[in-house]
């Protein structure tokens, strides 16, 4: 691939062989389309003169389906890489530094998945010790949950300690009040862009015609509230005040070097999530708290596919809607300094992380700040850069009686 004509975005991870979308704004300006390019932001709607890349949010763009999707990217390619489109183009791009950014998607419905075997492992040794770490249907078809999506927020988001009940095993009855064990889940966000018809599933097959492309997301956790309201039904208010997305979304045509052959299956899945090319994804995720790292998850270990995930969301019928979030569940690796979640970096607060300055942690404390960023192998031995997605901790609100 001819390489681009912006200054340094060859080695900045945001090349040619990259160029994420996201949603941007100038100073007194309303929001738009853009992609990046190094550490600048090309302008689509300046380029291209379209009016859907004037909007708010990346979903009208995304709805008009996967051959405008290749088209507009090797549009893109050809401008940035073109010496003489240059002194045309070179006016639509700003510095990072100009411009503020936005989340990049009208979220329609969200789902959460948890479809990393060591993940899921981990939570099951911490809370049956005496049982089978994997429940019976875990290995049958991705487990997920319905979320909140009026509740996911963009990264630099500042993240409210979140009240609710809570009631320890040496405790009577519950208290209501801020959550005590406040957590993070490093995940994989996959975007849909192409809705589907009611009541028509969506096979393996069909993952990259619906699929627009892929974020980074932390799925921030009230332990002590989920655990207290999550018997019979699932997460609710212990996963329901905020979830973090990163500004740029990658479309999967970037990622085509990172795909890779997913963990082996066993037993054989039921035919409708049996995959016939391999969606696995080779991305290197790391994990910093106040700035140092505690841990690197890797996602290529991840049991169930993106691809058997939306098969199975879609298996009874649901339609697909443009805008439509799922995420990956907690990415955790098979080592101790992979593991994506405070709750098993810290073994459920019995094994404390230590910092350089001298303090420690078990779960996150006021003014903390997490970031998650995360790279994948690109086109000709590069590294893709994902962004990065982070929040910090702010202390509860609470009503008075």
């Amino acid at each position: 691939m001819t390489d681009t004509w912006v200054p340094g975005a060859h080695s900045s991870g945001f090349g040619i062989d990259n160029l994420p979308y996201g949603i941007f704004s100038l100073a007194g300006e309303s929001p738009r389309v853009g992609v990046r390019i190094g550490d600048s932001v090309l302008d689509l709607a300046a380029v291209t003169g379209l009016d859907v890349f004037t909007r708010g949010s990346l979903n009208e763009f995304m709805s008009l389906g996967r051959e405008f999707w290749t088209a507009t990217r090797a549009g893109i390619i050809d401008k940035l890489t073109d010496q003489t489109q240059r002194e045309a183009v070179e006016p639509a791009l700003y510095q990072l530094h100009q411009v503020q950014l936005h989340l990049p998607i009208e979220v329609a419905d969200y789902v959460d998945y948890y479809a990393s075997e060591q993940h899921a492992t981990n939570l099951g040794k911490l809370f049956r010790p005496d049982s089978a770490a994997l429940l019976p249907n875990w290995k049958h078809l991705p487990v997920g949950y319905h979320g909140r999506a009026g509740t996911i927020v963009p990264s630099g988001t500042d993240v409210v300690r979140p009240c609710g009940q809570r009631k320890a095993p040496t405790d009577t009855t519950p208290v209501f009040g801020p959550s005590i064990r406040l957590d993070i889940e490093v995940e994989v966000g996959f975007v849909v862009g192409m809705p589907s018809t009611l009541g028509i599933p969506v096979g393996t097959a069909e993952f990259a015609d619906h699929v627009f492309g892929v974020c980074l997301v932390n799925d921030w956790s009230a332990r002590d509230i989920q655990s207290w309201e999550y018997v019979p039904l699932g997460p609710y208010l212990g996963k329901s005040f905020a979830t973090s997305i990163s500004p740029w979304v990658v479309p999967l045509e970037a990622l085509a070097a990172a795909r890779v052959e997913g963990p082996a299956q066993e037993p054989l899945p039921l035919p409708y999530l049996q995959e016939f090319e391999p969606w696995g994804l080779d991305l290197a995720l790391e994990v910093e708290l106040n700035g140092q790292t505690v841990s690197r998850p890797p996602y290529a270990q991840m049991y169930w596919s993106p691809a058997q995930m939306l098969a199975h969301m879609t298996a009874a019928g649901a339609s697909l809607r443009t805008g439509d979030f799922y995420a990956s569940g907690t990415v955790s690796g098979e080592k101790s300094d992979q593991r994506g979640s405070l709750i098993e970096l810290t073994w459920n607060g019995t094994e404390p992380l230590t910092f350089d300055a001298g303090y420690t942690r078990t779960f996150l404390e006021d003014g903390d700040v997490v970031t998650i960023s995360g790279t994948a192998p690109g086109a000709n031995g590069a590294r893709i850069n994902l962004g990065e997605v982070t929040g910090r901790i702010l202390p509860a609100l609470q009503r008075e009686a």
